[in-house]
């Protein structure tokens, strides 16, 4: 099989069998299966189907492999000549999974 693009996390993705991606965290424990069937698009060589917004019966499964966080971003808030500054800091959550397989 060629590849997918599939949406997760309102984000959308390019995966091949045997990837590994980072994406928004899924309540899935590590080691456990799972699957997306928010498939958009499947290629195979010269072989394309493109979804009306999804590909109809297709679907991309993955193993979890971990759940971890991202790098820390700081925003710092600062007004001038008030005394008022704040720093804050977030970390997001993700799902590392490896892509087991492409149904179409």
């Amino acid at each position: 099989m060629g590849f997918a693009v599939i949406r997760t996390g309102g984000k959308q993705y390019r995966v091949a069998s045997g990837d590994v991606i980072e994406i928004e965290k899924i309540e899935v424990e590590p080691g456990q299966a799972t699957e997306f069937s928010d498939v958009l698009l499947v290629a195979d060589g010269d072989k394309v189907q493109i979804g009306h917004p999804t590909v109809a019966g297709a679907s991309v499964s993955a193993e979890v492999v971990d759940q971890v966080k991202a790098d820390k971003v700081v925003a710092y808030k600062f007004k001038r000549r008030k005394g008022y500054h704040r720093t804050v800091g977030h970390r997001q959550q993700l799902t590392k999974i490896k892509i087991t397989g492409i149904k179409a």
